[in-house]
Order: structure tokens, then C-alpha cells, then sequence
């Protein structure tokens, strides 16, 4: 029998997180040894876990230089995204910043490492704030969002609000004018 590409079960596994709605993922990758084969999304998988599965697009971020921070960016309603992020190539520190008043969560923070090797992957629900610092030269990101970008309605907040006091674990070496001028959070 020959040998097959494609397993009959490549299955993500969810693991909630501190904030509502989101969650890592883990990729389980079917190894040999040309490599691993291994599913990164399924429609299925993500209805069964009550996350929207609908991709309106796909984003890819390079960051030439270690700790590089972007972010914190969001979409106000009605366009606010779902993002779900992986790491194609390097390392990040993806954080996801809780800013959904209603939320038991609210102005609190996740972060997690996110590599190529380790495979794992973030969900951040739609009232959350995305933002990632570069840990290694060289890293890229992609992600997808549930809605089309619309100028209009992107916003942030400051990488180095008091309001969350994120804990970013290297020395800040890059940020854009606009990530470093966002307003005082008001909440």
C-alpha cells in the first residue's frame, strides 16, 4: 500500500486562555522523514470550539530586527476582526490585550511564544487588541481576520500603557511613530 501524504485525522488542539474567547492552538504534525504534514485550519474544528471560521484575509508581517514591537492595533465595531496568528519563520511574543468592557477579563493580557518549530498559534476574539514583539531577527507572521481591513476603524493603544502594563520580555529596538503615539487608553 503506498504511503499517504495526507493522514486520515490531522486535528488542531484548543486550549482556552485567561481571556474569553481566546485560545491557543496546537498543531499536531504527522512526522517522518521528509518532515511533518499537519493540519492549520479547519472550519469544522474552529465551529465545534464556537469560533468564527469565516476568512476575509490573510496577513503577513516581516520584522527585520529583534524587539521590534507592533501593535497594539484593533478595529473598532462595526468592523472589529477576529485574528488568528502563526509565526512562518523566527520568534514572537504575540500578546492579546482584552479591551471588550463586558469582558471578566478586561484590560488584562495574554501572551504566548509563537516559533515555526513550536507550531502553536493564536486566536484572538473580535474587542481584543493584537500586538507582537520580534524576539530574534528575521520574524515573520501571518493572519488572518474574519473582516476586511477598513482604515476607518483601525485603531490602537500604546504598547506601553499604564492600563495593562505589558511585560515585554526584550529590549524594545524598533516601533513606529504611530504604535508609539496612541493616546492614553480611556476606559
Amino acid at each position: 500500500m503506498p504511503e499517504s501524504d495526507y493522514p486520515e485525522e490531522t486535528f488542531l488542539k484548543f486550549t482556552t486562555t485567561p481571556i474569553p474567547g481566546a485560545f491557543v492552538l496546537q498543531m499536531e504534525a504527522h512526522e517522518d522523514h521528509r518532515g511533518y504534514f499537519s493540519r492549520l485550519f479547519c472550519r469544522d474544528e474552529f465551529q465545534q470550539h464556537e469560533l468564527d471560521p469565516n476568512i476575509a484575509q490573510i496577513n503577513v508581517g516581516l520584522s527585520l530586527k529583534a524587539g521590534t514591537v507592533r501593535g497594539v492595533h484593533f478595529q473598532m465595531a462595526p468592523h472589529a476582526d477576529n485574528k488568528y496568528v502563526r509565526c512562518l519563520n523566527g520568534s514572537v511574543y504575540d500578546v492579546c490585550v482584552d479591551l471588550r468592557p463586558d469582558s471578566p477579563a478586561f484590560r488584562q493580557y495574554f501572551a504566548i511564544e509563537l516559533t515555526r518549530d513550536n507550531r502553536t498559534m493564536l486566536y484572538l476574539p473580535a474587542g481584543c487588541g493584537h500586538a507582537y514583539q520580534t524576539l530574534v531577527d528575521d520574524s515573520e507572521i501571518m493572519y488572518t481576520t474574519n473582516q476586511h481591513f477598513v482604515p476607518e476603524s483601525a485603531t490602537g493603544v500604546r504598547y506601553d500603557d499604564p492600563a495593562f502594563a505589558i511585560e515585554w520580555p526584550i529590549k524594545i529596538t524598533e516601533i513606529s511613530e504611530t504604535d508609539r503615539d496612541w493616546p492614553d487608553f480611556k476606559y
